[in-house]
């Protein structure tokens, strides 16, 4: 193993901040589908750092097991290589991450007081250190790449989800589906061009098994199925028009532009993210405008209303001022038989007409 040891490795090339966004969008797409504000809103934040805690424990603990087995040595920015092959402090480094991934994640169901969330998310939090752990890893067998769809369909974006709206509702299904169909669509992706390492490496991968043109296939089609279950998400919310619409042109465009290029875990990233920020964007212009509007409008009508109030006072002050004009003697202020201004009775028509209006 020393003599594929690269020195050098910078934290930030180990890192790949770009991947981390599988960890953030269900995130954002959870505050989309449901438009919880003030308190949940900051919630659904803190409990997407956890998340980005925990996966980069995994990424950690991955390039560990790969090295130790044998399947990435090929890996220019693995973390093993950042940690100069010391497996002992990399695995450390991983592990305290998914200890502070959990206790935040924990922190922030307690004072949410959503304890119950646990019930679905602890077991998958469980399976996610799995799918690197021990001495035969989830990710080496034949269910390792649905594994991390059950991690990031009903376990990220559906606890994320709950939290955001506070209650159980069938809602949470196609948001659900669809993150399980990105993520695995990421993960496969990625395969290609590992085969023959994995296969020496005895990993199980689905490319090991069905080959890269196939895996590059499947990694499309999980795309699309991603594309509709979101648009199915984006229905069942209460979104505007505008943002509907942001939606249904960005999905056109991310689609076809993974389905007529060969996919790539940067490709898909790209695309799923500038169709969540697109609709994002588009509804909160949206909502920014009819707020505005709404505005705009009872500040004028609390305009008018205050200068009709205050042109009140003025208008008495003429009819006094007025011939003909007694308000002690006549309930409407004029005395038969003596002159009355016709503009004067149209004048006090209209503005204690608008008044009572």
């Amino acid at each position: 193993m020393q003599q594929t040891r690269v020195a050098g490795v910078r934290w930030w090339q180990a890192l790949d901040p770009p991947i981390y966004l599988i960890s953030v969008l269900p995130g954002v797409a959870a505050w989309l589908s449901t438009g919880s504000t003030g308190q949940p809103l900051f919630q659904v934040a803190l409990a997407t750092l956890a998340v980005i805690l925990l996966q980069h424990a995994i990424n950690v603990l991955n390039d560990v097991s790969d090295w130790r087995l044998g399947a990435d040595a090929e890996k220019a920015h693995s973390w093993a290589r950042f940690h100069r092959l010391n497996l002992r402090v990399a695995a450390t480094h991983g592990n305290i991450s998914l200890l502070a991934g959990c206790l935040l994640g924990l922190a922030v169901l307690v004072q949410a007081d959503k304890l119950w969330i646990l019930a679905g998310a602890a077991p998958l939090v469980l399976l996610g250190y799995l799918y690197n752990s021990g001495p035969r890893p989830l990710s080496y067998g034949h269910l390792g790449e649905w594994v991390t769809g059950l991690c990031y369909g009903p376990g990220v974006y559906g606890s994320l989800w709950l939290l955001a709206n506070g209650r159980l509702s069938l809602a949470v299904i196609p948001g659900s589906l669809a993150f399980f169909a990105l993520s695995v669509a990421l993960l496969l992706s990625h395969q290609p061009p590992q085969i023959e390492t994995d296969r020496q490496a005895g990993k199980h991968s689905f490319a090991v098994r069905f080959g890269a043109r196939q895996t590059r296939r499947t990694a499309r089609l999980l795309y699309l199925v991603f594309l509709l279950s979101f648009g199915g998400a984006v229905w069942l919310a209460n979104l505007t028009m505008a943002g509907r619409s942001a939606f249904m042109l960005a999905a056109v465009v991310s689609g076809l532009a993974v389905l007529l290029s060969r996919p790539s875990p940067r490709r898909i990233l790209t695309g799923a993210t500038g169709v969540i920020v697109a609709t994002l964007l588009l509804q909160l212009a949206s909502v920014s405008g009819a707020l505005g509007q709404h505005v705009s409008r009872t500040a004028t009508g609390a305009t008018t209303a205050d200068s009709m109030r205050k042109a009140l006072p003025r208008f008495d002050r003429r009819l006094n001022e007025e011939p003909g004009y007694d308000r002690a003697e006549s309930g409407n202020g004029f005395k038969p038989g003596l002159r009355t201004g016709g503009s004067i009775r149209a004048d006090q028509g209209c503005v204690h007409g608008a008044i009572s209006v």
